[in-house]
This record gives structure tokens, C-alpha cells and sequence, in this order.
């Protein structure tokens, strides 16, 4: 199962070529379950809570809806954080967590002067134009996302940005994420656990996610070559992930937790 990440719209990522590769060899081999999350895609975009408790509540939901009974779940981003709060609630359900890019705590969290600033430019931008099609303000956001990316990748990224939610929503959950604050959670965490990042990564600092590696007990942690947040196909780092990704969960595929 993969918890959602930043932005979603389950039919459009699809066919995108920010995320419809990266789909297709994850589905290749091994069944994908995954959902939008509350104010995202094609969920309810009026909500009244988008909290944290709530996003994993909605997760809880989503495996009793799919009749899953024991699975790996993976989490990018934002993700990373739902799927460890989740495994920590249920570990008897998780079979192994597969973890990219992700962080153990919140730009809000982290007493780094330089993280604020940049969550405060943030913001005004999502303000002002979020789906916008003025290229100073797509140029902020593909560039810390995907730096490297081709046109067509950063078209599909501004597309997805405008489909997938409203400012106001985009505000609410930057802001849920800011104040994430998992490291002891994950501490007590006693569930098979790979933990990935792209070495580059502007939005997730690496620094981030070796945190979150040293905080989960006997925790993997792979280093990949790279600047974006993601893992796309036309850099080097798409193979190695999907190597890693899918040997490790084969590994763990039949184990069980009494």
C-alpha cells in the first residue's frame, strides 16, 4: 500500500510522465494499492479536518475497505511520516516499510532559522499562484522538486499542482506537515524498514532522512545518486530505487509477525 505524498490525483498520475513511470515499474511487480488523500484529487476537497491523526485515520479506513491483511507500505514525503505512525498503531498488519525521501520532522520542528524563511517564501507563493500560469511562480516549485527535470517533466509537475488541490488546501497541509514531529515514534518501531533518499534532495534534505534511519531500530538506509525529490526515469537513481525497493520487499514478503 502507499500512504500519499505531497500532491495527488490518482487518475492523472497515471498517464503523467512526473509520476506514471515511476507507477507502471512499481506495478510490474508487486500489486499497488493507493488512494488521495482528504482535500486532494478526486476526494473531498471541502473538509474541515486535515490534521495528522486524521490522514493515517483515512489510511486505517482505506486497508479495511481493500481487505488487506498483511502488506508493505510504502511512504514518499510526507508519507513516510503516515505510514511510521501507521506500522507503529498496527505492526502486526506491515510486513516491511519501504521509505523515500522522507523526514521524521517538520520544517517547523527542526530550530533551523533557514528552514523558516524558506517555509514562509513558501508559502506566500502557494498564496499567490498556485496553479498560476506565471513562470516565476511554477519555476519555485519544479525547481526544488524536480531541478534537473526535462519541460515535459516540470509541465506535468505544474499540472498536477493545479489539479490535484486548491491553494488553500496546499497551505493547510504544508503547514500539518511543518509541525511533524515522528522521531520517537519511530523509535519504537519494530517493523522491517528500508529507508531511501536521493543524496540531492532540496526539499527533503538527506540529513533528514539519515536522522530517520539512525531513529528506527535495525533500519536499512541507501543513498541515491541524484538532485530531485523523486525518483523519475530518465536519472540514474529510477534503477537503483526499484533494485533495492523490490528485493527488499520480496524479502519480507512472507514473513510473519506473531
Amino acid at each position: 500500500m502507499k500512504a500519499p505524498n505531497y500532491l495527488n490525483h490518482i487518475e492523472y498520475e497515471w498517464g503523467s510522465p512526473f509520476w506514471g513511470p515511476f507507477l507502471a515499474k512499481f506495478a510490474q511487480e508487486n500489486q499497488m494499492v493507493r488512494f488521495d488523500q482528504r482535500g486532494n484529487g478526486l476526494s473531498d476537497w471541502d473538509v474541515e479536518t486535515i490534521s495528522f491523526e486524521a490522514m493515517t485515520q483515512d489510511m486505517e479506513a482505506v486497508v479495511a475497505a481493500s481487505g488487506l491483511d498483511r502488506f508493505a507500505l510504502f511512504g514518499i514525503s510526507q508519507g513516510a511520516g503516515f505510514s511510521i505512525n501507521y506500522a507503529a498503531k498496527h505492526p502486526e498488519r506491515v510486513s516491511c516499510l519501504v521509505l523515500f525521501g522522507g523526514f521524521g520532522r517538520g520544517t517547523a520542528m527542526r530550530g533551523n532559522p533557514e528552514y523558516e524563511t524558506y517555509r514562509e517564501t513558501s508559502r506566500m507563493m502557494m498564496r499567490e499562484g498556485w496553479g498560476s500560469p506565471n513562470p516565476i511562480y511554477r519555476q519555485f516549485f519544479a525547481s526544488g522538486f524536480v531541478p534537473d527535470a526535462s519541460k515535459d517533466i516540470r509541465d506535468s509537475f505544474d499540472e498536477l499542482q493545479r489539479m490535484s488541490c486548491s491553494s488553500e488546501n496546499a497551505l493547510r497541509i504544508t503547514d500539518m506537515n511543518s509541525r511533524m514531529d515522528l522521531l520517537e515514534v519511530a523509535r519504537q518501531l519494530d517493523v522491517p524498514t528500508l529507508v531511501l533518499h536521493i543524496e540531492g534532495d532540496q526539499v527533503a534534505p538527506i540529513e533528514e532522512g539519515q536522522l530517520l534511519a539512525r531513529a528506527i531500530p535495525g533500519a536499512q538506509f541507501v543513498k541515491l545518486p541524484g538532485n530531485s525529490h523523486v525518483a523519475l526515469e530518465s536519472e540514474p537513481c529510477f534503477k537503483l530505487f526499484f533494485e533495492e525497493v523490490h528485493a527488499f520487499i520480496a524479502e519480507h514478503a512472507d514473513e510473519k509477525k506473531s
